[in-house]
């Protein structure tokens, strides 16, 4: 869905990730030692104030047929966003998913991702999100590229055919599994999905790892949307050297509120969803998650006085650094 007018304010809708309700289990369950359920992970983040959906992992979250994780969620008045996949079931996709050497270990990443994408349909999900972690390489001479490119590009048309109905959503990573991964940023990502070419395919912006591929998030978001559609927006920070999961805007402030004004004006209106760790340090995650949906509020609050201020569309035209700088701070700090 977009917005009709690209400068009318959203209603922002929050995502987070269930598995942070397991973090610092004895601020909510008192002297619990054992591991929180899914359903008690589900009743703790019903307690977060403006929280609505969740994205959930497949197949991790779906591994317990006696477990309704989705009926469980819907019951406390919340929604699934989206299921995302996860190719850790066999370590042999270590070496890779769709661009695996093993033709059988290739068919099993691209036939699970089949089953995810028949799971999120048949609860009334329109929302896949891939990332390709494992597909990439760590070593000179190690693999032929233009060979795992072919296996790459070829794994996300098949996949994306087999539900036009569903969405599929990239979501990029420098690296991490792997030394060095086949779609690491925006402009790969996006060479990759116009040579798939099926129409139900889009990008996820993950604001840490564009940092650390070297991105100004604003001006990737604004080429995701004109060669191709941003499906998901995963909010976080950290200092541009790895995925570190901090609160919004802990360290890029401002470049998180150039992002949220990019890609609203671009007409995105999906679900901001929190990829934050808190169960890193054991921070509060009720406590984490109202941080972050506060902190994105007062971001729009801030790009709603941006907007307003004729003087930085003036600015904008000329290029002008320093006029733009001071109508933004003063619109964020209200000086």
């Amino acid at each position: 869905m977009t917005l009709s007018n690209p400068t009318e304010r959203l209603r922002a809708r929050y995502a987070s990730r269930l598995n942070s309700f397991a973090a610092a289990p004895e601020r909510f369950w008192g002297s619990k030692a054992a591991k929180p359920t899914v359903a008690e992970m589900v009743k703790r983040a019903a307690t977060v104030r403006g929280l609505g959906h969740f994205d959930l992992n497949y197949p991790d979250h779906f591994t317990d047929a006696s477990v309704d994780i989705i009926g469980i969620i819907r019951s406390e008045g919340l929604e699934v966003n989206g299921l995302a996949m996860r190719y850790y079931t066999d370590p042999k996709f270590k070496l890779g998913a769709f661009s695996n050497p093993d033709i059988a270990v290739r068919r099993k990443a691209l036939d699970l991702t089949k089953a995810g994408i028949d799971a999120a349909a048949e609860s009334g999900i329109n929302l896949m999100t891939i990332w390709l972690g494992q597909d990439g390489f760590d070593t000179p001479f190690q693999v032929d590229y233009a060979r795992l490119w072919e296996l790459e590009v070829g794994g996300i048309r098949e996949v994306a055919d087999h539900n036009p109905a569903v969405d599929i959503s990239i979501e990029y990573k420098p690296n991490e599994p792997r030394a060095f991964a086949l779609l690491p940023d925006m402009t790969t990502t996006l060479i990759a999905l116009r040579e798939a070419g099926s129409r139900n395919l889009g990008v996820t912006l993950d604001f840490a790892h564009m940092l650390y591929a070297n991105e100004q998030p604003a001006y990737a978001a604004m080429m995701a949307a004109r060669h191709s559609r941003v499906l998901g927006v995963h909010l976080n920070d950290g200092y541009a050297k790895r995925d570190d999961g901090l609160m919004v805007g802990a360290v890029h402030t401002v470049q998180t509120i150039e992002l949220l004004r990019r890609v609203r004006h671009d007409g995105y209106d999906g679900v901001i969803y929190f990829d934050t760790f808190p169960d890193v340090t054991g921070l509060d995650p009720v406590a984490e998650c109202e941080a972050n949906i506060a902190s994105v509020e007062a971001m729009l609050a801030a790009i709603d006085r941006i907007d307003a201020d004729s003087g930085y569309t003036c600015a904008m035209e000329r290029q002008d650094g320093i006029a733009a700088h001071r109508i933004v701070q003063q619109c964020i700090f209200r000086h």
